[in-house]
This record gives C-alpha cells, structure tokens and sequence, in this order.
C-alpha cells in the first residue's frame, strides 16, 4: 500500500475503515511514484465499490458492492487507487500476479468480460513489490528496455 501524504500516518485499520463505501479503480502498468501524483498514463481496466462497511467482522475479508464487475477495457492490471465518494486518494495498491496485494480472477482483462477480485491484503508501503526504476515507464523506440 502506498499512502497520500495526507494519510501517512494512518494504520491499516484506519484505512479499512476509510474504504468503507470508496472507488477501487484498478489501472494498467504504468503507476506513478507515489499516491500524491494524478494518474495520467495509466488505462482504466475497472472500478469497484466497495461496500459498507469494507471488510469482513473479523477484518480479512475485502466485501465490495459488485464483484464480478464487467472490464472496462483490455490490459494487463499494476495498480488499483481507492478514492472517497469525493474523489480524494485514500491509497495505491499493488495488482495482478505475483506478489501483488489485489488477485484478480485473470491476468489480463478483456473489455466487457468479468473480472472479479480473488484476494485483497494490504502490505505496508516497504513491500511494494516493483523497482523503483519501473515507474513511470513506457517502452520507447531507441530505448532498452529495463534489464534486471
């Protein structure tokens, strides 16, 4: 999980909370630095509600208002950003395959196919799984790509 400057000192069980009736849009691979920074290269896959209250009485479970929800366009999920009902970030969360804290029913959406969350855990923000190298990134003619 990576927070907003303005939540930063928030606890996983102040964030739980404050995902109680929020958006979960969840993003294409190219993620920007930092929750502060709009999403501004990044494709639209699908949006989620999570519901009243977020989780499960004991916390484990993420509860959303419609899962499965229909894909929005074809990608490969990286990221999903929770927001308010008014729009402010509550927080980034890491998606997809691997170590991610979002699972998902498929690796890769198609537009108009269901899509359904399999697990959610929140991580702390030392566990983001990704380089800090792989940000912002886009292949490019002339460029190499990353080498690990």
């Amino acid at each position: 999980m990576k927070l907003p400057s303005d939540r930063a000192a928030a606890t996983v069980d102040d964030i739980k909370a404050q995902l109680s009736g929020a958006t979960l849009t969840v993003y294409s691979v190219a993620r920007p630095t930092n929750a502060d920074i709009a999403v501004e290269r990044s494709g639209v896959l699908a949006t989620l509600t999570f519901a009243s209250p977020a989780f499960s009485a004991d916390g484990s479970t993420a509860l959303f208002v419609a899962n499965p929800v229909q894909a929005a366009d074809v990608g490969t999920p990286g990221f999903a950003r929770a927001r308010t009902a008014d729009g402010a970030t509550i927080a980034d969360f890491s998606a997809g395959p691997g170590a991610r804290e979002i699972k998902f029913s498929e690796v890769s959406f198609s537009a108009g196919a269901p899509i359904a969350i399999t697990a959610f855990t929140i991580k702390p923000e030392s566990a983001w799984p990704e380089r800090p190298d792989y940000y912002e990134t886009r292949p490019r003619n002339g460029y190499p790509l990353h080498m690990a």
